[in-house]
């Protein structure tokens, strides 16, 4: 399931023994890179946690759909393609306007911008617009995004999570 690209969980998601709990991995509708989640996934696995990696391109319907299914601890998006700014405030008004996911922590990182490093003023758009945390294509992003995932609580909402079965 943790190598799972595809746009839906294929399989059972069961009580995770022994992690920390489960983190959505997903890039914006309009990126279609794999890399970066790739590299994402293996990170936030190495910090304990299961990983649901929906795969690049991911509309904001199906992200909502999956968040509310498995009702996960983290929902980290990536960009790399230069539109996470203009991306990443519609989807997280998608994600915020849902009642189950109103204090799911989202973060949003990579390149957010065609223009290079965001502003302070462009980051704090997207913390007033809902995420939790901006990780900029900064070379500091994935000691700061990990020390976040590390500090998240661990099984708050684990014991919430609904079964779900293929």
């Amino acid at each position: 399931m943790s190598a799972d690209l595809s746009h839906r969980p294929t399989g059972a998601v069961r009580p995770v023994d022994g992690r920390r709990g489960t983190v959505v991995v997903t890039t914006v509708a309009s990126d279609s890179h794999t890399w970066n989640l790739v590299f994402l996934q293996l990170l936030v696995e190495e910090l304990g946690y299961e990983v649901i990696n929906l795969g690049p391109c991911v509309p904001d319907r199906v992200l909502v759909d999956v968040c509310r299914e498995v009702g996960p601890d983290l929902v980290a998006i990536s960009s790399v393609n230069g539109h996470g700014h203009q991306d990443g405030q519609r989807v997280i008004g998608a994600l915020r306007a849902c009642a189950e996911l109103a204090a799911t922590p989202v973060v949003i990182g990579g390149k957010l911008g065609v223009a290079g490093q965001q502003s302070d003023a462009a980051i704090d758009e997207l913390l007033t617009a809902g995420f939790d945390a901006v990780f900029d294509d900064a070379s500091t992003a994935t000691r700061a995004f990990s020390r976040f995932v590390g500090a998240l609580p661990t099984g708050r909402r684990s014991p919430q999570r609904t079964e779900v079965v293929a």
